[in-house]
């Protein structure tokens, strides 16, 4: 998905196009090298086996007392073992963790031109006839030298130095046998019958050049301004993240990207969502709370792909953190409630309402020495407030439901207008998530759900909790929960205080949450 570059970012003449064919700037994308050096591993397992078989026929099952089904030399045993000693040593290599996949693919160039050795060589020498008979036409070095730039890729001129060394493998192998004492045939036919290797060897780097240049195009399709993208790392309804890094500035960064087939919109549409895109994105990063993920940078590509450019969390959401370690204590759901109420207020202040609270959108993190550090995330279905912003939204039609139907708060499921106080009923749902592992309502459909959130009044969340939810705490979720919002608290800064104000007998510090993480989620080293 390319984006508008300076003409100096493309090939400037036939010279350097050929050069970047030839030498290359890196084979594969990385996920791409990944399941090439895989197949390495497939490869040196497959002729280990076939080996094995091979020696199994032709040495063991005659001394069993079977029938022998190939000719033997007394060099099988050696030809034999040292093909399937070379062949698990590929796939140990191709399995080891602590080598890159660029060697372990220069491992299996290595395989080739050993291979190639191991066939020819012995066979020769094993020859007791006085003449040396080279096998005319394609033989099997022939296949050995086109098929392994197809399951092996490489740099080109690695491919065309490893089908040279392969091709020549039959010239030396006849070499060795007259030292000694064969009598090799005319040279025309020599050049006859070891022709066909080397024309193999220079059609190989076909592959090998059509490879490259599908790397180099797949490289520049994972680029996004400044941005390589490195491995998705999530996806959704309207689109995917990826992991990636600035390739200036070495910056790891989190993209989202959300392609217009996802959007359902169509012609005229797509420049006003366009518009709506740029202003709201401008709006996101104009937030300053430490508590909102930073927007770093936002585009749309040629084809119409918006991505978003923010920075990159090590931590979990908290729906995962639920569902991975059960519901939390009380103090800690406080803890992490504060934390986004600080970000609800700032966007409210600036006439921003998120829409789409959920435990999904909010990350805990470590944030440099800080721990359970909350990040709300994903403001694409934020909407102006009443004399705020527009007063549209950005990822959805006006005419439909938006928000997610686990979370959404009354007036947003009858379609009425909301107000900040619809991502504080949200909150609340998520504080009822935490503190119980479970939805405020459920349903057989999302329909149902959201009904059930206009008109159902909800549980106290102590009756499902595993954890004592002290009092004061479920009375102030439940007020969250509220179907009027004149009954709710009437500002993100409020629910804040709010929370700040509940005693509990063992508040949640930021000891607390370090010896947590240290022993849950330790950082990558």
């Amino acid at each position: 998905m390319p984006v508008n570059r300076e003409s100096s970012r493309h090939f400037g003449s036939s010279a350097q196009l050929v050069r970047r064919l030839w030498i290359g700037r890196g084979i594969l994308p990385p996920d791409l090298l990944q399941s090439a050096s895989g197949r390495l591993s497939i490869l040196g397992l497959t002729f280990a086996a076939i080996t094995g078989l091979a020696y199994f026929v032709n040495v063991i099952l005659p001394a069993l007392g079977g029938p022998r089904i190939m000719p033997y030399f007394e060099i099988v045993h050696v030809l034999t073992l040292s093909m399937m000693a070379l062949s698990l040593g590929l796939f140990l290599v191709a399995r080891a963790p602590g080598i890159s996949p660029e060697r372990k693919l220069d491992c299996g160039l290595l395989f080739e031109v050993a291979l190639a050795f191991l066939i020819v060589v012995p066979v020769r020498l094993a020859v007791t006839d006085r003449h040396i008979l080279p096998q005319l036409g394609v033989s099997e070095l022939c296949v050995l030298i086109l098929f392994t730039p197809i399951i092996v890729p490489n740099r080109t001129w690695k491919v065309f130095l490893a089908s040279i060394l392969t091709a020549t493998a039959d010239p030396i192998s006849v070499h060795l046998a007259s030292l000694r004492g064969l009598e090799p045939p005319p040279f025309p036919k020599l050049a006859e019958a070891f022709l066909w290797n080397y024309i193999c060897a220079g059609l190989a780097i076909v592959p090998a050049i059509v490879l490259n240049k599908l790397a180099r195009q797949m490289k520049e399709a994972r680029e996004l301004g400044s941005y390589r993208l490195i491995e998705k790392i999530g996806s959704g309804g309207m689109g995917e993240v990826w992991r990636a890094d600035h390739q200036l500035l070495s910056r790891d960064a989190a993209i989202k990207i959300i392609r217009p087939e996802k959007l359902e919109v169509r012609g005229d549409d797509v420049k006003k969502m366009l518009a709506r895109f740029e202003k709201e994105a401008q709006a996101t990063a104009a937030l300053h709370s430490p508590h909102t993920i930073d927007l770093y940078d936002f585009g749309v590509t040629e084809e119409g792909t918006f991505f978003y450019v923010m920075e990159l969390l090590q931590g979990v959401d908290l729906c995962t953190l639920v569902e991975r370690f059960g519901p939390l204590p009380a103090e800690r759901a406080a803890f992490l409630l504060r934390q986004a109420c600080h970000s609800l207020a700032d966007a409210h202040a600036a006439g921003l309402i998120h829409r789409d609270i959920k435990p999904a959108n909010l990350f805990t993190c470590r944030q440099g020495l800080d721990c359970d550090f909350v990040k709300v995330l994903d403001f694409g279905l934020v909407k102006g407030s009443p004399g705020g912003a527009d007063g549209e939204s950005l990822l959805s039609d006006e005419q439909t439901v938006k928000g997610t139907p686990a979370y959404i708060a009354p007036e947003a499921a009858r379609g009425g207008d909301v107000d900040g106080r619809a991502d504080l009923y949200a909150l609340g749902c998520v504080a009822y998530w935490l503190l119980t592992g479970r939805l405020v309502f459920t349903g057989e459909t999302a329909m149902e759900m959201i009904i059930r959130h206009a008109k159902d009044e909800p549980e106290p969340p102590s009756r499902y909790a595993e954890i004592p939810v002290p009092p004061e705490f479920e009375r102030l979720v439940l007020q969250c929960l509220e179907k009027e919002p004149s009954r709710r608290p009437q500002s993100a800064e409020e629910l804040r205080r709010m929370i700040g104000g509940v005693p509990f007998h063992r508040p949640w510090t930021e000891e607390r949450a370090r010896e947590w993480w240290d022993l849950n989620m330790r950082a990558p080293s």
